[in-house]
C-alpha cells in the first residue's frame, strides 16, 4: 500500500509541475509576441519540444496499468540448443537489458549466472528496481532470435540462435503466495560464475524446487546461506503468482478463442545482421535497421509499439464468433 501511494502521488506531483511549467511558457510566449523578441520566441518553442517530450513519457507510463505494472521486475534469460553460439547470444541480451535499465536509471542486481562453457552464459536471473519496471519489461517475455555470421565457425558461415526470456513481477509482501515448506526440496551448493563481474564464490548458493509444479529456481550472489535462500524464495513466489495469472488467462482466451494474446514460448522478435541488418517484432511488425542501437540498450519504440497494441485488443474486446 505504501508503495502504491507513493506511486499515486508521484503522479499526482509530476502532473502538478507540469501544468506550472506549461503556464510558465505560455506566459513567457506572451511576453516574446510583445517585445518581438526572435531569440525568445526560439526559445519558447524548445521549451515545448521538451514539454512534449515529458508528456509523451507521462502518456507511455499511462499504458501501465495493470495489477503489477508498478513493480520490480525478475528477469530470466535462457540460451536455446546451439550450445557457445546460442550462449552468447544469451549474453547479448543480458547486456542489452542491462544498457536499458542503466539508461532508465534502474538498478540491477544479477542473483544467478550460470556461465557456457567457452562463452557465454546458459542462464542468467537478475532484478531490476524502478518505478514500472515490469510493466515495460513483460514486453520483452518470449523467444528472441539471432541471425549472423557466427564468430566462432571457422567457416564463417551464418548462423540462427534462440534464447528465451522471462519476466515476473516482483510480488509485494502484502500479496500471500501459498507456499507449503513439505513440497520444497532446497539443496545448497559452491557458486560458480564468471568471477567478480557477475557473483561472489561463495559456499552458500541456494536452489529451491517446487516439486508440484517443477519450478527450480536458484540464488548465489549473497555470501549468506540465509539472504540467498530469502531471495530464492521471492523468486519462487513471483514465479508462482505468474503462472497463476497465465493460468486463469488461459483459460478466458479458451472463452473468448478469437482474443489474441502472446503465447508464452513464442518468437517475439528476430534481430539479423546477416545478409541485411534488422530488427523486427513480429507482434506489432514494427522493425528499424540500427541494430547496434537496439543491442545497445534502445528498446523503448519496441516495447512501447507492444503496450499500445495490448491496450487497443483491450479496447475492442472479444468478438463474437458468427455462426
Amino acid at each position: 500500500m505504501l508503495k502504491e501511494r507513493n506511486t499515486l502521488k508521484s503522479t499526482l506531483e509530476f502532473w502538478e509541475k507540469l501544468t506550472a511549467e506549461l503556464q510558465e511558457v505560455k506566459d513567457y510566449f506572451e511576453l516574446a509576441q510583445e517585445e518581438k523578441d526572435e531569440g525568445a520566441l526560439q526559445e519558447v518553442y524548445n521549451l515545448l519540444l521538451a514539454l512534449e517530450k515529458k508528456i509523451r513519457e507521462a502518456e507511455f507510463k499511462l499504458m501501465l496499468s495493470g495489477e503489477n505494472d508498478a513493480h520490480n521486475a525478475i528477469v530470466s534469460i535462457h540460451s536455446g540448443a546451439g550450445g557457445t553460439e546460442a550462449q552468447d547470444w544469451a549474453e547479448m541480451l543480458l547486456r542489452m537489458y542491462l544498457r536499458w535499465a542503466e539508461r532508465r536509471g534502474f538498478q540491477t542486481e544479477i542473483i544467478d549466472y550460470l556461465p557456457g562453457e567457452e562463452a557465454g552464459v546458459k542462464s542468467v536471473t537478475f532484478t531490476v528496481n524502478g518505478d514500472y519496471a515490469y510493466g515495460y519489461l513483460q514486453a520483452e517475455s518470449g523467444i528472441h532470435r539471432l541471425v549472423r555470421i557466427s564468430p566462432f565457425d571457422a567457416g564463417r558461415r551464418r548462423h540462427t540462435s534462440f534464447a528465451s526470456v522471462f519476466v515476473y513481477p516482483e510480488i509485494q509482501e502484502d500479496i500471500v503466495v501459498e507456499i507449503n515448506e513439505e513440497d520444497l526440496r532446497i539443496d545448497t551448493f559452491r557458486a560458480s560464475g564468471a568471477g567478480g563481474q557477475h557473483v561472489n564464490k561463495t559456499d552458500s548458493a541456494v536452489r529451491i524446487t517446487h516439486l508440484p509444479t517443477g519450478i527450480v529456481v536458484q540464488c548465489q550472489n549473497e555470501r549468506s546461506q540465509h539472504k540467498n535462500r530469502a531471495m530464492a524464495m521471492k523468486v519462487l513466489r513471483a514465479r508462482l503468482y505468474e503462472l497463476k495469472r497465465r493460468e486463469q488467462e488461459e483459460k478466458m482466451e479458451k472463452l473468448h478463442s478469437s482474443k489474441k494474446e502472446i503465447a508464452w514460448g513464442s518468437q517475439i522478435r528476430s534481430y539479423i545482421l546477416q545478409p541485411y541488418r534488422l530488427v523486427k517484432d513480429h507482434r506489432t511488425n514494427l522493425e528499424t535497421g540500427n541494430v547496434e542501437a537496439v543491442l545497445d540498450g534502445e528498446l523503448d519504440m519496441f516495447i512501447e509499439a507492444y503496450l499500445l497494441q495490448k491496450i487497443k485488443s483491450k479496447d475492442e474486446g472479444p468478438k463474437s464468433s458468427s455462426s
